[in-house]
């Protein structure tokens, strides 16, 4: 029996999930009996799609089924962790400085456009700062913000080549594992978002990573230019701040439609989006520190040897002066 999420009110809510619950538990009865957890988990995904999916996104490539975009993220940590590596093990890295330059051009460009999207076609319009639910009509609006949440998707498949880079450059110190998890984790996330929450709160930290991914590839942009334009990066300490005040705001931004009882955006999906939020604060900070830690440690070693070299060249300036003194002695007594 399928149920239309997007029509439920709050009063009908705690009926919503016992109803769940009971379909949930009959079809893993069903299953376990011949032991095909494959097709419950596939049974599973079904109910799910019928019940809670936007049938306007069925349109699109690749939103037929999760599978395509897990495929993706597996060929992605497979070149990264495995196969990019054994290849270039032999081989000198890659420059590509051309290719960094309009690769980096084409993000900030890119992501310039869907800031722009995103504030056309909500937020600085139509959208509410406090509380936004999703918008399942097909008004002109609505359909705006569905097709720039699928370019938004599919943003996050070319990032995959920001990592591939760095293999084929021999960055390994750039490929961190926060880089990595990041990397992995926005296309699944991005592809939930347009197959069922295209628009509302669910875009608000799409709005506020658009606006940081064109400052970043832009800086990627001037450093991949050359050391000449090293003198303009100055601003470099200030990126991993800006990302960090970017999940700061989803997470207030978040937590107060989670907790007004006033906002018809779904709890569960706040909840969800506060958990993610949250993670990747965790992370990012948790960089900024070791970061922070290894830059004061560079420098006060740094400092360190700069005052022993000052120690080491004080007694030969005396020894001189000694010499300088004597010789100038046997001179006089000549």
């Amino acid at each position: 029996m399928a149920m239309n999420y997007h029509n439920y009110n709050s009063s009908s809510r705690f009926e919503m999930v016992v109803e769940i619950a009971n379909i949930a538990l009959d079809e893993f009865k069903t299953h376990h009996i011949s032991r095909n957890y494959t097709g419950l988990v596939q049974r599973y995904y079904q109910l799910v799609e019928e019940d809670y999916g936007d049938p306007r996104a069925t349109r699109f490539p690749l939103m037929e089924h999760p599978m395509f975009t897990f495929g993706m993220v597996a060929i992605y940590l497979s070149w990264v962790l495995v196969i990019g590596p054994l290849f270039m093990r032999d081989r000198k890295p890659f420059q590509l400085r051309r290719t960094l330059v309009i690769y980096n051009a084409f993000q900030v460009a890119l992501s310039g456009y869907m800031f722009y999207e995103h504030l056309m076609a909500g937020w600085l319009n139509y959208y509410n700062l406090k509380c936004q639910p999703v918008d399942y009509s097909d008004s002109p609006s609505s359909k705006r913000m569905l097709n720039l949440c699928y370019l938004y998707y599919l943003s996050k498949l070319t990032e995959f080549a920001d990592t591939m880079f760095f293999v084929l450059r021999k960055k390994s110190s750039q490929i961190t594992w926060l880089h990595v998890y990041h990397h992995s984790v926005t296309p699944l996330e991005t592809w939930v978002l347009v197959k069922f929450l295209a628009g509302g709160n669910a875009t608000f930290p799409n709005l506020l990573n658009n606006f940081v991914h064109v400052c970043m590839y832009f800086y990627y942009m001037m450093a991949a230019m050359g050391p000449e334009y090293a003198k303009f990066l100055w601003w470099k300490k200030y990126m991993t701040e800006l990302q960090i005040a970017q999940f700061v705001l989803c997470i207030f931004h978040t937590l107060r439609a989670l907790f007004s009882n006033q906002c018809q955006f779904s709890k569960f999906i706040s909840a969800l989006l506060l958990l993610n939020a949250s993670i990747f604060f965790c992370l990012f900070m948790n960089f900024y520190m070791q970061s922070y830690r290894k830059t004061k440690a560079a420098q006060q070693l740094q400092q360190q040897q700069l005052q022993q070299k000052q120690l080491n060249a004080t007694p030969c300036k005396a020894d001189d002066n000694n010499n300088t003194a004597m010789l100038a002695q046997k001179l006089k007594a000549n």
